[in-house]
């Protein structure tokens, strides 16, 4: 895992330098780790690290902002960047805050920069996206401001925490950044305070009944992590219990107690994950206690919530993105609408209203099971969820003469399968919205996209502060 890591972080840097923003020096520079260098911060980079030069070589360094002057000392480099700690600030940006929670650990990469700040760089981040890939017509493009949170603090609606044993105690947190170790984090603001309360509360108990924890240098013992999510609308939580095998040591006790001290928990998991894999779920998850599901409500619509299925981490901007999809769409009740990468039909649903016909697809079962229950719930009568892949589905319904007005798609960080983008040239829905939580995977999908479409604008919007991670939807009319 550390070194997939770092070879992605090095790809990303080899692609950054070579996209021309300043030329670069055709002689060798010369440093050594432990060199000493002071650098002037000139911007950001798409990760939220400093972006400066030594004499002319691209300088990586996290945590430093731009307009600041730092002292740095060389960690790391290539024959095409640097990569630097900052040392002491020679000079600071008006724009830094004192970050309130612990800097070793990922998913705070932004928390030093004002939030004020933290929302023009989303915006640049789709400015430096697209200047790299260049789509026809990027230059004109509308990006609009970005849409933030009153209080972006307390957002995240799901904790995935390992359990380890750190130094004699139960600790219960997150890995430090390019490293495996976890830290002990009693404070996360970003997370919302119940995920926090239910795994500190559970360590505690995990602690107290000295059940079985698992070391990954051996591989041995039982636990391994704590899944906790919160309804936002109704305060139940869900909580699963990744084990390294079946075994679940002293479960009835173990539940009856958290059950005793945790009443909001309604809901209870197990998922089994055998072995050293560095993937937070494995294949087999039942249900040990309590409910199936939690519900959360977004825009009057109610949604039944798995341990696995997928939902945005932040519940309160979802249902503004939603909400900005549905303008952007436009729909009438005579469209016809495909929701692809549908997850458990939360956008679809939220579209049901406004168009003829809706129907989805995703590639995992569960969640298609989820969509289908969800639509009953909601009492909708013209959406429908299929398992399996949109560019295989959407040929083969157009080939039985449904074919879809409008798109909308919502697919993971790795962007619109190659497929899928050929089938979209192909098939040319008049409305059409993609909803990215990657901007350069988006600019790269645009690069075949604009061949046929025109890009209305891009409404970036804050699913995640304090990190820097974007989300957003893009408008398209057919040229």
């Amino acid at each position: 895992m550390e070194n997939k890591q770092k070879n992605r972080t090095h790809d990303y840097k080899n692609k950054h330098v070579s996209r021309g923003t300043k030329k670069q020096n055709t002689t060798p520079v010369k440093v050594e780790i432990g060199d000493h260098l002071l650098i002037t911060i000139k911007r950001l980079g798409i990760n939220g690290e400093g972006i400066g030069y030594y004499k002319r070589k691209i300088t990586f360094i996290p945590g430093a902002l731009p307009g600041e002057v730092v002292e740095v000392e060389v960690t790391n480099f290539t024959n095409k960047f640097i990569e630097a700690k900052v040392l002491k600030f020679k000079q600071t940006s008006k724009q830094r805050v004192t970050p309130v929670d612990n800097q070793e650990v990922g998913g705070v990469e932004l928390a030093h920069l004002s939030y004020e700040g933290q929302l023009k760089f989303k915006q640049d981040v789709i400015r430096q996206a697209l200047e790299k890939y260049r789509p026809a017509g990027y230059a004109h493009y509308k990006l609009l401001p970005t849409i933030g949170m009153d209080d972006p603090t307390g957002y995240r609606n799901k904790a995935q925490f390992p359990v380890r044993e750190v130094n004699g105690k139960l600790a219960v947190g997150m890995y430090k950044r390019q490293s495996h170790k976890l830290i002990d984090l009693p404070v996360m603001t970003t997370q919302h305070p119940a995920t926090l309360k239910v795994v500190r509360t559970v360590r505690d108990i995990l602690a107290d009944m000295k059940l079985s924890i698992y070391d990954e240098r051996r591989n041995r013992g039982s636990i391994k992590t704590l899944i906790a999510r919160v309804s936002e609308s109704t305060g139940d939580v869900q909580l699963t219990i990744v084990t390294n095998g079946r075994s679940l040591p002293e479960a009835d006790e173990l539940i009856a107690r958290i059950h005793a001290a945790l009443p909001e928990v309604v809901s209870i998991h197990q998922n089994i994950n055998r072995g050293d894999s560095s993937l937070i779920w494995g294949d087999d998850t039942r249900q040990i206690w309590g409910e199936d599901y939690i519900t959360e409500e977004i825009n009057g619509k109610t949604f039944k919530l798995s341990p696995r299925a997928f939902l945005q981490l932040n519940p309160r901007q979802t249902q503004r993105l939603y909400q900005e999809t549905i303008k952007a769409l436009d729909l009438t009740k005579a469209d016809k609408l495909i929701d692809a990468y549908s997850g458990v039909g939360t956008i679809g649903i939220s579209l049901a209203d406004h168009a003829g016909e809706v129907r989805g697809m995703d590639t995992i079962p569960e969640s298609i099971d989820d969509a289908t229950e969800n639509v009953i719930d909601n009492n909708v009568s013209n959406a429908t969820y299929y398992v399996g892949a949109a560019e295989e589905l959407i040929p083969q319904w157009a080939s039985e003469g449904w074919i879809a007005d409008a798109l909308v798609v919502d697919p993971p960080r790795t962007g619109l399968d190659s497929a899928l983008r050929q089938t979209i040239l192909a098939t040319k829905p008049e409305k059409f919205v993609y909803v990215s939580c990657n901007a350069s995977t988006l600019a790269r999908d645009l690069v075949d996209l604009a061949k046929v479409y025109r890009v209305d604008y891009i409404q970036s919007i804050d699913m995640f502060p304090q990190t820097a991670r974007w989300e957003g939807i893009v408008k398209f009319t057919k040229k």
